[in-house]
Protein backbone atom coordinates (compact mmCIF):
# COMPACT_ATOMS: atom_id res chain seq x y z
CA UNK A 1 0.00 0.00 0.00
CA UNK A 2 1.54 3.32 -0.96
CA UNK A 3 1.40 6.30 1.36
CA UNK A 4 -1.07 8.97 0.17
CA UNK A 5 1.29 11.70 1.45
CA UNK A 6 4.78 10.70 0.26
CA UNK A 7 4.07 7.76 -2.07
CA UNK A 8 6.32 5.30 -0.21
CA UNK A 9 5.37 1.62 -0.33
CA UNK A 10 6.92 0.98 3.09
CA UNK A 11 4.16 0.99 5.75
CA UNK A 12 3.00 -1.04 8.69
CA UNK A 13 -0.46 -1.99 9.93
CA UNK A 14 -1.22 -0.55 13.36
CA UNK A 15 -4.73 -1.97 13.81
CA UNK A 16 -7.18 -4.20 11.88
CA UNK A 17 -10.88 -4.34 12.53
CA UNK A 18 -13.68 -6.24 10.77
CA UNK A 19 -17.14 -4.73 10.38
CA UNK A 20 -20.09 -6.38 12.18
CA UNK A 21 -21.15 -8.47 9.18
CA UNK A 22 -17.62 -9.59 8.38
CA UNK A 23 -17.81 -8.21 4.84
CA UNK A 24 -14.90 -5.77 5.07
CA UNK A 25 -11.76 -5.08 7.06
CA UNK A 26 -10.58 -1.61 8.10
CA UNK A 27 -6.82 -1.23 8.60
CA UNK A 28 -5.05 1.71 10.24
CA UNK A 29 -1.63 2.07 8.67
CA UNK A 30 1.46 4.20 9.25
CA UNK A 31 4.05 5.11 6.65
CA UNK A 32 7.48 4.03 7.89
CA UNK A 33 9.18 6.83 5.92
CA UNK A 34 7.17 9.96 6.79
CA UNK A 35 5.05 8.76 9.74
CA UNK A 36 1.72 9.68 8.06
CA UNK A 37 -1.24 7.62 9.32
CA UNK A 38 -4.01 6.54 6.98
CA UNK A 39 -6.84 4.01 6.68
CA UNK A 40 -7.39 1.33 4.07
CA UNK A 41 -10.36 -0.98 3.54
CA UNK A 42 -10.53 -4.50 2.15
CA UNK A 43 -13.71 -5.86 0.56
CA UNK A 44 -14.48 -9.17 -1.09
CA UNK A 45 -14.33 -8.80 -4.85
CA UNK A 46 -17.27 -10.49 -6.53
CA UNK A 47 -17.65 -11.43 -10.16
CA UNK A 48 -20.00 -9.10 -12.03
CA UNK A 49 -23.60 -10.26 -12.33
CA UNK A 50 -25.53 -9.90 -15.58
CA UNK A 51 -29.20 -8.96 -15.23
CA UNK A 52 -31.58 -10.11 -17.96
CA UNK A 53 -34.28 -7.46 -18.31
CA UNK A 54 -37.93 -8.13 -19.27
CA UNK A 55 -37.25 -7.08 -22.86
CA UNK A 56 -34.23 -9.40 -23.13
CA UNK A 57 -31.55 -6.74 -22.77
CA UNK A 58 -28.55 -7.48 -20.55
CA UNK A 59 -26.90 -5.11 -18.09
CA UNK A 60 -24.58 -5.32 -15.12
CA UNK A 61 -26.21 -5.68 -11.69
CA UNK A 62 -26.20 -2.41 -9.75
CA UNK A 63 -27.37 -2.52 -6.13
CA UNK A 64 -27.73 1.26 -6.37
CA UNK A 65 -30.86 0.81 -8.49
CA UNK A 66 -32.40 -1.40 -5.83
CA UNK A 67 -31.36 1.13 -3.19
CA UNK A 68 -33.10 3.98 -5.03
CA UNK A 69 -36.31 1.92 -5.18
CA UNK A 70 -36.12 1.06 -1.50
CA UNK A 71 -35.39 4.64 -0.48
CA UNK A 72 -38.39 5.83 -2.49
CA UNK A 73 -40.79 3.30 -0.98
CA UNK A 74 -39.54 3.85 2.58
CA UNK A 75 -39.64 7.63 2.33
CA UNK A 76 -41.42 9.25 5.31
CA UNK A 77 -41.64 5.91 7.15
CA UNK A 78 -39.96 5.38 10.53
CA UNK A 79 -37.19 3.18 9.12
CA UNK A 80 -33.57 3.86 10.06
CA UNK A 81 -30.58 4.05 7.74
CA UNK A 82 -29.01 0.98 9.35
CA UNK A 83 -32.16 -1.09 8.70
CA UNK A 84 -32.17 -0.07 5.05
CA UNK A 85 -28.46 -0.90 4.66
CA UNK A 86 -28.95 -4.29 6.34
CA UNK A 87 -31.85 -5.03 3.98
CA UNK A 88 -29.77 -3.99 0.96
CA UNK A 89 -26.91 -6.29 2.02
CA UNK A 90 -29.35 -9.19 2.42
CA UNK A 91 -30.83 -8.55 -1.04
CA UNK A 92 -27.38 -8.24 -2.61
CA UNK A 93 -26.22 -11.48 -0.95
CA UNK A 94 -29.32 -13.31 -2.22
CA UNK A 95 -28.84 -11.95 -5.74
CA UNK A 96 -25.19 -13.07 -5.83
CA UNK A 97 -26.10 -16.49 -4.42
CA UNK A 98 -28.88 -17.05 -6.98
CA UNK A 99 -26.74 -15.77 -9.85
CA UNK A 100 -23.87 -18.14 -8.98
CA UNK A 101 -26.23 -21.05 -9.60
CA UNK A 102 -26.95 -19.66 -13.08
CA UNK A 103 -23.53 -18.69 -14.47
CA UNK A 104 -23.58 -15.19 -12.91
CA UNK A 105 -26.89 -14.33 -14.58
CA UNK A 106 -30.19 -13.38 -12.95
CA UNK A 107 -33.49 -12.02 -14.25
CA UNK A 108 -34.80 -8.62 -13.19
CA UNK A 109 -37.95 -10.45 -12.02
CA UNK A 110 -35.90 -12.49 -9.52
CA UNK A 111 -34.30 -9.31 -8.19
CA UNK A 112 -37.71 -7.69 -7.76
CA UNK A 113 -39.12 -10.72 -5.95
CA UNK A 114 -36.06 -10.90 -3.67
CA UNK A 115 -36.51 -7.23 -2.86
CA UNK A 116 -40.16 -7.79 -1.96
CA UNK A 117 -39.26 -10.76 0.28
CA UNK A 118 -36.81 -8.63 2.23
CA UNK A 119 -39.02 -5.51 2.33
CA UNK A 120 -42.05 -7.13 3.96
CA UNK A 121 -40.38 -7.79 7.34
CA UNK A 122 -38.98 -4.26 7.23
CA UNK A 123 -42.35 -2.60 6.56
CA UNK A 124 -45.58 -3.91 4.98
CA UNK A 125 -46.30 -0.35 3.78
CA UNK A 126 -42.93 -0.16 2.01
CA UNK A 127 -43.65 -3.62 0.54
CA UNK A 128 -46.97 -2.44 -0.98
CA UNK A 129 -45.39 0.78 -2.28
CA UNK A 130 -42.57 -1.16 -3.95
CA UNK A 131 -44.97 -3.81 -5.29
CA UNK A 132 -47.18 -1.11 -6.81
CA UNK A 133 -44.31 0.20 -8.93
CA UNK A 134 -42.55 -3.12 -9.55
CA UNK A 135 -45.75 -4.93 -10.61
CA UNK A 136 -47.11 -1.80 -12.32
CA UNK A 137 -50.44 -1.56 -10.50
CA UNK A 138 -52.86 0.55 -12.48
CA UNK A 139 -56.15 -0.22 -10.73
CA UNK A 140 -57.36 -0.01 -7.16
CA UNK A 141 -58.29 -3.70 -7.30
CA UNK A 142 -54.63 -4.64 -7.75
CA UNK A 143 -53.76 -2.77 -4.53
CA UNK A 144 -56.65 -4.42 -2.68
CA UNK A 145 -55.67 -7.90 -3.93
CA UNK A 146 -52.06 -7.40 -2.85
CA UNK A 147 -53.09 -6.22 0.62
CA UNK A 148 -55.58 -9.10 0.99
CA UNK A 149 -52.82 -11.55 0.02
CA UNK A 150 -50.61 -10.09 2.75
CA UNK A 151 -53.36 -10.36 5.37
CA UNK A 152 -54.13 -14.03 4.64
Amino acid sequence: MNCPKCGSFHDKVLESRSNKEGTSIRRRRMCCDCGYRFTSYEHIERKPIVVVKKDGRHQTFDIGKVERGIRTCTEKLPIGQSEIEKTLRAIEDEVYERAQDNRNTISSREIGEATLRHLYPLSPVAYVRFAAVYRAFDTLDQFINEIETLNS
